[in-house]
């Protein structure tokens, strides 16, 4: 499956190919013999460590030496000391002492997001290396969207189970910003959720169309109209929305042409299918739901048909960090997605790209 991002098969050492690349950028070296003709501003560069930029991202964002010490189980002047190594070997000062707070000074506010970027770099990296130490342990962090579960997690999850009863899995459903954020941080192997930030660092594979529809009531009026539905048809119903950091709720909130953009906010708001459950139990208003999600339960007890005209669909992703490495269970477990997607009956219109 080729969508112009890395396929999720990659080696270690594409990821500690990109590790080095940043350390590079960010104008940092590991320590190393140094030539007899390098010149001293090479010399100090070397001395500057990943313990050197975990103290200085630590009292950047407590703004304390006394908290950041703390954070770092060293003792304040063992802190002070390293940071004050790292303000020579810059040749900048990093950090304006008050009595009350200690803050970035404005030349090294930039470094911040470059320092953050190596350890996180850094922290994958061992993280992918202790991912094939595990395959041989046996666990799987996923995260996917609530309204994934029934229908794509759940029989994925039953067929590999029979193949691998050894293994064991841990499942974190939530809203696409969530997943995004939680895979970005290595706290997950990979999710399944629509695409809502995009970040640079993070692959976003499609593999799921999923049809957009109305969810209402049983007795609601809208199902009086027997033909096909639009979404003009739901202009005059009262309409419960979801909200921006859901990949459900962005993609309708970023089509105005859809009716829906101005109601919202005016509107009931869910933050999840559980929660629109709810609220659709009080009776008199409507929804929009993919197919998927308006089929799983509890929200399949309402009344559910496709909108057209236009018709709508939610791209649904295999997320996964940039250039990275699965363990051999993590890979089994996406062949076995991928393969029950290609072959189930009971999708309701939802289809494998």
């Amino acid at each position: 499956m080729d969508h112009g991002r890395s396929s999720p098969r990659l080696e270690i050492g594409a990821r500690a190919q990109g590790f080095m690349t940043t350390m590079g950028r960010a104008g940092l070296t590991f320590r190393r013999p140094i030539s007899g003709c390098a010149n001293k501003g090479r010399k100090m560069a070397a001395r500057i460590s990943l313990r050197h930029l975990r103290c200085f991202v630590a009292v950047a964002e407590t703004g304390s030496f006394t908290l950041a010490a703390g954070r770092l189980f060293q003792t304040q002047s063992s802190l002070t000391a390293t940071i004050q190594q790292l303000e020579v070997s810059a040749g900048l000062k990093l950090f304006d002492r008050t009595t009350r707070r200690v803050e970035l000074t404005r030349d090294a506010a930039w470094f911040k997001a470059v320092a953050d970027r190596v350890l996180r770099e850094f922290d994958n990296a061992i993280s992918d290396l202790q991912a094939v130490a595990r395959s041989q342990q046996g666990h799987i962090r996923i995260a996917a969207a609530p309204s994934l579960m029934t229908h794509v997690l759940g029989p994925t999850l039953a067929s590999f189970r029979q193949s691998y009863p050894s293994i064991s899995i841990s499942v974190t459903d939530g809203g696409s910003d969530k997943i995004e954020r939680a895979i970005l941080n290595g706290e997950m192997e990979f999710g399944i959720a629509s695409r809502l930030n995009n970040f640079p660092d993070l692959d976003y594979v499609p593999i799921l169309s999923d049809p957009y529809g109305v969810v209402y009531p049983a007795n609601h009026p809208i199902a009086d109209l027997k033909r096909d539905l639009t979404w003009k048809d739901l202009e005059p119903h009262d309409y419960i929305g979801l909200t921006g950091d859901t990949g459900i709720g962005a993609l309708l909130d970023k089509n105005p042409e859809l009716g829906l953009q101005g109601r919202a906010a005016a509107s009931d708001r869910a933050s999840s299918t559980t929660s629109l459950y709810a609220l659709l139990s009080l009776g008199g208003k409507l929804s929009v739901l993919p197919a998927l999600a308006a089929n799983s339960a509890p929200l399949s007890e309402f009344e559910f048909r496709l909108l057209y005209s236009p018709q709508i669909t939610r791209e649904v992703c295999l997320i996964t960090r940039h250039q990275r490495s699965f363990s051999p269970n993590t890979q089994r477990i996406l062949d076995v997605l991928l393969a029950t997607i290609k072959n189930s009956d009971h999708l309701y219109g939802a289809k494998a790209i």
